[in-house]
């Protein structure tokens, strides 16, 4: 047996939606065995997929394959995680950078927001 690596990425809840799943594929931005591939490749027990996020390089093992979508919980029966803890480390660091720039939920700036920030840029000092 064997999945089409969109689809088991997407199985395995590695991505949001199968259209996702597919789009990053077809970017490169997953890799089966370290090589970029096409969406329809298909993927067998013991390969390694290798998933780009940001500045960092997610490794899993795949243990099993499956036939459909599973709960979050059930993912460990399928996937082993052996992403680097230096990635694990670097994605960490760009998540607070992303951070500081606005509150989480705050939203865009508003009207005002953008008023005040223009103000303070045209200040001579």
């Amino acid at each position: 047996m064997s999945v089409r690596i969109d689809k088991f990425v997407w199985f395995t809840r590695l991505a949001k939606t199968r259209s996702i799943a597919t789009e990053q594929v077809k970017k490169g931005k997953v890799k089966l065995n370290g090589v970029s591939v096409k969406p329809a490749r298909e993927v067998k027990e013991g390969d390694e997929i290798g998933i780009v996020k940001h500045t960092s390089v997610f490794t899993y093992k795949v243990k099993a394959l499956l036939n459909n979508r599973v709960g979050a919980k059930l993912v460990e029966d399928y996937l082993i995680d052996t992403t680097n803890p230096e990635e694990l480390e670097k994605y960490k660091t760009y998540q607070t950078a992303q951070s500081a720039y606005r509150h989480r939920g705050t939203g865009k700036p508003s009207k005002k927001d953008r008023r005040e920030l223009d103000a303070f840029l045209k200040r001579k000092f």
